[in-house]
């Protein structure tokens, strides 16, 4: 899957989550820079990104996630892998 694939999917899914049409999802995106994202929206975003790409996560890897670039990065390697 293309990163441009993978930032279009994740778009959707932050604009859902977040119940905001107006996010705009760049690498250095962080929690930080959108004004809803708490720790429960957190879960319920990586959640739904482990439905949509059939993927799972273990709570050390999203730990250790800086940025939606890095999230991207871990999406690709568990992508290739599984």
């Amino acid at each position: 899957m293309s990163n441009e694939a993978i930032y279009a999917k994740l778009t959707a899914l932050f604009h859902d989550v977040f119940d905001d049409d107006t996010i705009q999802v760049t690498p250095e995106l962080t929690a930080d820079d959108v004004d809803e994202w708490d720790s429960l929206s957190h879960i319920r975003l990586v959640l739904a990104v482990e439905k949509q790409f059939g993927l799972k996560f273990s709570a050390a890897e999203v730990g250790r996630l800086k940025n939606v670039g890095e999230f991207v990065a871990l999406i690709e390697a568990k992508a290739t892998t599984a």
